[in-house]
């Protein structure tokens, strides 16, 4: 199954950042895509194929989640 996701979703990856959180927004998408933490605001860049390996899970962007 392919993995659909868009500038300024919400993920979940399978690994929590330093600060304790896994939840980061998508800011930039290409060959590499740039995450930001949404806790801390941190910053990180990773190559597409790396993203998908660590994704746990989509959750959308956060229009989406105040709506549900």
């Amino acid at each position: 199954m392919e993995k659909i996701y868009k500038m300024n979703d919400y993920v979940m990856m399978k690994k929590p950042h330093a600060c304790g959180t896994n939840l980061w927004q998508i800011t930039r998408m290409g060959v590499d895509i740039k995450l930001k933490c949404d806790n801390c605001s941190h910053e990180i860049m990773m190559g597409r194929l790396e993203f998908e390996k660590k994704l746990k899970k989509i959750l959308g962007d956060k229009n989406d989640k105040n709506k549900k």
